[in-house]
């Protein structure tokens, strides 16, 4: 696919997306006329890509562990820095939070929910 159909199916901007290639995060090939040819794949690693951008991490650790998202997996042992280690754990701790706190949101708003649809008459 080219880069204005993964750009639409992901919801990231061509400029984004040039810039995940830049940074190894993903690649195309090139057609004849140039053009960049995306894999059919790259649709969900972009979207895992943004997910985990927006979770704080840099490109840097990503393009380290976007291996580690696939099946088969295949985990590079020695670019695990204890800097890297060390974000990472904090990371997972931050997305532990996170969840806690929609978890806790989402009762909140089931029971809400619950309550508006006993008072409503049906």
């Amino acid at each position: 696919m080219r880069i204005g159909e993964l750009s639409e199916r992901t919801g990231t901007s061509r400029r984004l997306l040039r810039y995940y290639e830049e940074q190894g995060l993903i690649a195309a090939r090139r057609c004849a006329n140039g053009y960049r040819d995306y894999d059919d794949r790259f649709v969900d690693r972009v979207v895992q890509i943004r997910g985990l951008l927006d979770a704080g991490l840099p490109t840097r650790i990503i393009k380290q562990i976007l291996p580690c998202l696939d099946t088969p997996r295949t985990i590079y042992f020695p670019d695990a820095t204890p800097e890297m280690l060390a974000t990472l754990e904090q990371e997972r701790e931050r997305m532990e939070d996170r969840i806690r706190c929609m978890e806790h949101n989402r009762r909140a708003i089931t029971e809400y929910l619950a309550a508006v649809r006993a008072y409503v008459p049906g």
